[in-house]
């Protein structure tokens, strides 16, 4: 085996000194309010069996997808796939691509050109980020959520580039490290007035939950300018894999130009006829009533952490996410221990994944959490912080 880097090493000693080393941690049994799985949809076991009675039932029955889409990857079951969720969500064309990440560098290495201006908010995923350093267009960062600074930056730099250059806006519908949300309506508006093409990344919204595109169909007009949307199967949905939502011409541009999709394996059967199961029952009364039963947890958490004085600890937010900030790395992963130890698994949001000073507890809720855990892991929580406060 080949010498390591002497400067490799040196980075990761660095990591270690700061507090800020990464490393896996093994599955746990305890309660869960770590994972993005919000309507529990990951452990459905009768999600898995009707996949499987769907390729069975198809004579469809095989372990991979066996090559790219473009050469031997593709079939039948991913066109009816992205029917539906062009349907489901109100849009032209959908296409599949293996994760939101794959979605994200897809996109954004290869639709805005040379000459084009991105704007996106400072806290998107990373992924898009890194989509936008790939790509060959200017990008600039507006504060997060402030429409003003945005409209600021419009104002000054629209003017500046070329009347054939697009200028594109990015946000996410549910931030996933703050768990809020930006003004949609007033963003449309916004990117109406400047000509400017939104982009939204829906990883984290759950429709019925939080205020999506979807949910501002019914208003004449709401989502022109909207030019497309990446919702992911990771999330609500429990599964894997994402697809991009738009106009045809956009995704016969993706299958031609988008890199992460031209040059990778497809999904596997079993994944496809799951996430299409998925969103066939996704208006069922069953998922509705997992839907009701978060929204009813995300009420008593607003309640209980007022009623415990954390409130302000906490960013605002009214989706599943909720973020307590306890600057410092070391500072917060004794608490996390401290709510491991009783039984909860809540994992601590350390810098640099945040800024310096922005460490956090991210609490996810689900609808299989129970009233009782809620209101006990708050309780700890508020314990454990006013216990390192004084040590």
């Amino acid at each position: 085996m080949a010498d390591f880097p002497n400067k490799l090493r040196q980075k990761l000693e660095q990591r270690k000194k700061e507090d800020t080393f990464r490393e896996l941690l093994p599955g746990s049994n305890l309660v869960d309010f770590v994972s993005n799985d919000y309507l529990g949809l990951a452990r459905d076991k009768s999600i898995f069996k009707a996949a499987t009675d769907l390729l069975e039932s198809r004579d469809f029955i095989g372990n991979g997808s066996t090559g790219s889409r473009l050469l031997s990857g593709n079939n039948q079951l991913f066109e009816e796939t992205e029917k539906l969720l062009a349907a489901y969500y109100g849009e032209e064309a959908a296409l599949i691509f293996n994760s939101g990440y794959d979605a994200n560098l897809g996109l954004f290495s290869s639709v805005p050109q040379r000459g084009d201006l991105i704007l996106y908010d400072e806290y998107i995923h990373a992924s898009m980020r890194d989509g936008i350093r790939m790509g060959l267009a200017r990008s600039v960062k507006f504060k997060h959520n402030d429409l003003k600074h945005l409209r600021a930056l419009l104002q000054n730099l629209r003017k500046n580039i070329s009347p054939d250059a697009q200028c594109y806006v990015v946000t996410e519908a549910v931030f996933s490290m703050d768990g809020d949300q930006p003004n949609l309506e007033a963003l449309i508006s916004l990117c109406r007035e400047f000509h400017c093409q939104l982009i939204i990344d829906e990883a984290h919204g759950i429709r019925g939950i939080d205020k999506t595109p979807t949910e501002l169909e019914s208003k004449k007009n709401a989502t022109q300018g909207i030019f497309t949307r990446i919702v992911t199967f990771g999330k609500a949905a429990g599964v894997q894999g994402s697809a991009i939502l738009g106009s045809r011409e956009l995704r016969t541009y993706l299958l031609n130009f988008a890199r992460s999709f031209i040059y990778t394996t497809a999904l596997p059967p079993m994944t496809i006829a799951s996430i299409l199961h998925t969103y066939q029952q996704f208006d069922s009364k069953e998922i509705l009533e997992r839907k009701s039963k978060l929204r009813s947890h995300i009420d008593l958490f607003h309640k209980e952490i007022e009623k415990l004085s954390l409130k302000d600890l906490f960013i605002p937010s009214n989706s599943a996410i909720h973020s307590c900030i306890i600057p410092g790395n070391k500072r917060v992963k004794r608490v996390a221990q401290t709510l491991s130890k009783k039984g909860f698994d809540v994992r601590p949001i350390l810098a640099p994944t945040v800024p310096e000073g922005k460490e956090r507890i991210r609490i996810c809720l689900h609808s299989f959490n129970t009233e009782e855990e809620i209101k006990e892991v708050l309780s700890i929580l508020a314990y454990a912080i006013n216990e390192k406060t004084h040590t």
